[in-house]
């Protein structure tokens, strides 16, 4: 009996140390894919836009404050359309921007919540990503405050965003939190508008994370890189 009862914990241990090795393989592998497949999105974009192949810029004011410009191109879902910085989360941090938030798009980059104002658009610009597997992209995400920067490109034009609010913890249904005037933020007005959102627990999903920002700045490419990531 006393065999049978050794022989069973050592197959007990034995077992459980093949599975933490395989879902420690398993996250390792999806980091290195995403890795790859976030640095294959960014190159694609540099070279679509060194041979002049850039989606039309991001509808600013106009300079008639009566008249309306035409309503820009939609983004198409799954293709990368800007690059993000956040110098927050350090010098080498940039992720490739896609239309959409489904699982296949958010193992590639950041996804752009479909519905939601384009680049430097008035309106919300929401953002999601995932904070851990897949390359962990936004794993620092409670790094984030109030006045840090958040700098985009689509090639053409320089976004920088200012964090406004956040990190707020809410609910996944929580769906105003990327409405135009998005609600606990504390906008109480149109604007441009930035939208982050992640996942928490770190290595959960049952609630999430979110910081609002406006758009502060922009500058054409072709001037040079905006302050916010020289310093």
């Amino acid at each position: 009996m006393r065999l049978i009862v050794r022989t069973l914990s050592e197959l007990c241990i034995t077992v459980g140390a093949l599975i933490v090795l395989f879902v420690a393989y398993v996250l390792f592998w999806t980091g290195v894919r995403a890795d790859g497949a976030m640095n294959d999105q960014i190159d694609r974009l540099h070279r679509q836009w060194s041979t002049g192949s850039v989606p039309a810029a991001a509808a600013t004011a106009p300079a008639d404050p009566g008249a309306v410009p035409p309503p820009p191109a939609p983004y198409h879902y799954g293709e990368p359309f800007a690059i993000m910085y956040i110098p927050r989360l350090g010098s080498t941090w940039d992720k490739p921007v896609l239309e959409g938030t489904g699982r296949d798009v958010l193992a590639k980059g950041l996804g752009h919540y479909g519905g939601t104002a384009r680049l430097g658009q008035v309106g919300n610009f929401a953002v999601a990503g995932h904070r851990r597997t897949y390359g962990d992209p936004l794993k620092d995400f409670p790094r984030l405050r109030p006045g840090d920067a958040v700098v985009l490109t689509d090639g053409t034009t320089w976004f920088t965003y200012r964090i406004d609010k956040g990190p707020y913890k809410t609910v996944p249904t929580d769906i105003g939190v990327i409405d135009p005037v998005p609600r606990k933020s504390g906008y109480a007005r149109p604007g441009r508008y930035l939208t982050l959102t992640t996942c928490d627990p770190e290595w959960g999903h049952s609630h999430r994370l979110i910081v609002w920002g406006h758009l502060d700045s922009t500058q054409a490419v072709e001037s040079g890189e905006p302050g916010a990531l020289r310093r």
